[in-house]
């Protein structure tokens, strides 16, 4: 009888000890559910602040061509008639 309280006893406490660690483990999730939440907000504001700087840079890029083919028009002429033969050449092989 004795053996059997005994038993009995060391089930309740194995009981106790799983639902500890399933609740410490439950609230390990949620945490790292925390977490990975705030990072893909984190990647998201990174996106689109790199995307910004890109498109801020492009425009600026965009502009000065556009200035230096007014200013010089036929050495841009000559530079896209060069750059034609070349994709030309490259097209035939």
């Amino acid at each position: 009888m004795a053996e059997l309280k005994t038993a009995s006893a060391e089930s309740t406490a194995a009981r106790v000890k799983a639902d500890i660690a399933a609740d410490d483990l439950s609230a390990q999730v949620a945490a790292l559910r925390n977490d990975l939440a705030r990072l893909t907000e984190s990647v998201v504001a990174l996106g689109q602040g790199a995307k910004s700087a890109v498109t801020d840079e492009a425009s600026l890029m965009t502009e000065r061509l556009r200035d230096k083919v007014r200013e010089e028009p036929l050495v841009a002429l000559a530079v896209t008639a060069g750059i034609a033969y070349v994709f030309g050449l490259l097209s035939r092989r």
